[in-house]
């Protein structure tokens, strides 16, 4: 297989835990779980720190000097949160432009004034300034160029911070939320200026959450922390989504606040040949459509006969719809959906800077889907990165990079369209007066084609030419893509030793299931085996091998060194990638306690063992391909029973061939 794309410029370390579908475990969803909140991992960063492959302590390099960005900025809000500001309380204040300027924000009262300079995102770009205690009476926030470009305000907006919160309003019957406003451009850059801030940490973090709601919870990331005034933040509402739902419980969450409209359909998975089609939409305003011509059982949260009860505010409405409709409804078919269908609650974009933002979906072919998070440029010493976030089984939250070995992407009708796309957004129907998805037609950055006409090799030329438009160094590209594999390899070693400590446990074999739903299912398989993780493993392995290659296939995208020929160049890349895959070493903890060393050659060099390794009925020695008689598996006691190592031999041509079944 061919090399990740450019410098594989956004490795990843982390790929799927477990074996990782959009599988969900049910019993895991209850509003009741007692979940403390907990601090998120990691501190919100400077998004210019990148580690380098070379020096893993050597910041991005973005310190040489250059001319101030005084260009026009394009649409510019300015936002304040919480929607109506209380005298000595917290007031957040976001700015948003459609094109990259320098420039701060500052928020002036009668006795205080802040002001920020940091620019997050791009596209698109943004500021956020807070007041802790904002001053009583009429306020003021302004973005303002950088004296370097003049200070000539850009926007303004007063705000006024009162006596008093209102009373909570009573939240709606049969409608999820009231709306009251309508999507627009200046709130699709909002949305992804939230999204990018709620999951932002340095690059050299690993940030994982166990649930949404950790996130959410956390007032220094959530800009829209208690927005609407009533605690709604602090009602202990669980959200734990999978990967299929993070999209959904994301821009759901977005548009309550808010009061925008949101839509979501039922879709099949696909089979047959045939991709995935949706049906069945609803609304936040009309959830419960007539389906044949048949009201539907409403669930409780919406039963118009119950009982509000005292003190019940939107939120934890919301928190039973996250947990019961929209979890049943969403799945990732949803993403698969052919990319000419109109039908479809996402719809595949063109390549551009300006499509792969926070918010934009990542499905690929075999039912996995991830949000883009944050997208940081191209450097002198490193390639540009895209950061993505994916949601687990068991409702884990974590931060993903790009690149081939864990952003899979393939063009086979029978799995629909995978490839990145955008919500589709709401209006309002003018011959109904309820709310339509915008058509294919109406999107300005919908394409049909632009992902898949250069096949799954262009896609991946396209993306890597996006994220790193200038020349890459080749060793620099090859020490990345080793980079990646090593830290996948040692993420690995966390999910098999749980798979130990679960031998260990003395519980009873854990069942397998048969064909493609050993990728996707609940239990024991699901908790403690790895064949999602260990196939994107071998595909990684590929891509470390194919990277000398790919640097002769595509001189033209490397800064190749004077007076050497591509076949030259890349007989030294094969010479330094066989050093470094001898140099990199980890451990990981045999069946009786001890630690073994393993070195990323032995990972390469197992690769055919690795295809059968996914078995948590399996020693951990065998699942790290340990050779039979040897010292290294002499402490392995325990094996899968005869008729799962049947269905492993039957199933191996998945793993050999580097490929999921279709359902």
């Amino acid at each position: 297989m061919s090399a990740a794309p450019g410098a594989v410029a956004a490795v990843v370390a982390l790929l799927l835990a477990g074996a990782a579908g959009c599988s969900r475990s049910t019993a895991r969803q209850s509003l009741a779980d007692p979940v403390p909140v907990a601090a998120a991992a990691g501190a919100l960063a400077d998004s210019g720190l990148l580690r380098s492959a070379q020096d893993d302590s050597k910041a991005r390099d973005d310190s040489k000097e250059v001319a101030p960005t005084c260009g026009e900025p394009g649409d510019v809000l300015i936002f304040t949160s919480p929607e109506r500001a209380i005298a000595g309380r917290p007031v957040r204040v976001v700015a948003v432009s459609d094109r990259v300027v320098d420039a701060s924000l500052a928020i002036k009262g009668d006795r205080a004034s802040v002001s920020e300079e940091q620019r997050h995102g791009g596209p698109p770009y943004f500021w956020i300034a807070k007041v802790d205690a904002a001053p009583r009476g009429k306020n003021v926030a302004t973005l303002a160029r950088s004296e370097s470009c003049g200070g000539a305000a850009l926007a303004t907006k007063e705000f006024v911070a009162h006596d008093g919160a209102l009373a909570p309003p009573t939240p709606p019957r049969t409608a999820v939320w009231r709306t009251k406003a309508a999507w627009s451009p200046a709130l699709e850059d909002l949305y992804s200026a939230w999204v990018q801030f709620l999951f932002e940490a340095p690059l050299d973090a690993a940030p994982s959450w166990t649930a949404l709601h950790e996130v959410l919870r956390d007032r220094d990331r959530n800009f829209l922390f208690d927005h609407q005034g009533v605690a709604e933040d602090e009602q202990g509402v669980v959200v734990r989504p999978d990967c299929a739902d993070l999209p959904y419980f994301l821009r759901a969450y977005f548009a309550y606040k808010l009061g925008l409209p949101f839509g979501w359909s039922h879709c099949s998975r696909g089979e047959n040949g045939v991709a995935p089609t949706c049906f069945n939409f609803a609304t936040s305003s009309d959830p419960f459509p007539p389906i044949d011509g048949g009201a539907p059982a409403l669930p409780p949260w919406a039963d118009p006969r119950r009982d509000a009860g005292p003190g019940e505010v939107a939120v934890k409405r919301l928190g039973e719809f996250f947990r019961t409709t929209l979890a049943d409804a969403a799945q990732s078919g949803a993403g698969r959906t052919r990319a000419d269908d109109d039908e479809s609650d996402y719809y595949p974009v063109a390549l551009t800077p300006e499509t792969l933002r926070p918010g934009t979906v990542f499905a690929d072919p075999y039912g996995h889907v991830l949000v883009v998070a944050q997208r940081l440029p191209q450097t002198p010493s490193s390639g540009g990165v895209l950061l993505a976030v994916d949601g687990q089984p068991d409702g884990t939250v974590a931060r993903k990079r790009f690149w081939r070995g864990n952003f899979l992407f393939a063009i086979e009708p029978a799995l629909g369209s995978a490839g990145f796309k955008r919500f589709r957004p709401l209006v309002r129907d003018q011959a109904t007066g309820g709310f339509r998805r915008l058509r294919n037609a109406e999107l300005a950055d919908f394409s049909a084609t632009d992902q898949y006409d250069g096949g799954v090799e262009g896609f991946y030329d396209k993306v890597d030419d996006l994220l790193s438009p200038t020349l890459l160094d080749p060793t620099q590209a090859l020490l990345e893509t080793v980079q990646a594999l090593e830290e996948q390899v040692k993420t690995r070693v966390t999910s098999v030793d749980n798979g130990r400590r679960f031998l260990a446990g003395g519980k009873a074999t854990a069942d397998m299931p048969d064909g493609a739903k050993i990728f996707e299912t609940t239990g024991d398989w699901e908790d403690f085996s790895t064949p999602s993780r260990d196939l994107r493993l071998l595909v990684a392995i590929d891509v470390a091998h194919a990277l000398p290659a790919r640097v002769a296939r595509r001189p033209a995208r490397y800064a190749m060194p004077a007076g050497k020929t591509p076949d030259a160049v890349r007989a030294e890349l094969d010479a330094r990638l066989e050093q470094e895959l001898r140099g990199r070493t980890f451990r990981y903890t045999r069946s009786d306690g001890s630690s073994w060393p393993l070195t990323l050659r032995d990972v390469v060099d197992r690769a055919t063992a690795l295809e059968t390794a996914y078995n948590p009925n399996d020693c951990v020695e065998a699942r790290w391909g340990a050779p039979e008689g040897s010292d290294e598996a002499s402490t392995c006691h325990a094996h899968a029973p005869a008729e799962q190592v049947a269905k492993m031999q039957d199933y191996r041509s998945w793993f050999h061939e580097r490929r999921r079944p279709p359902r």
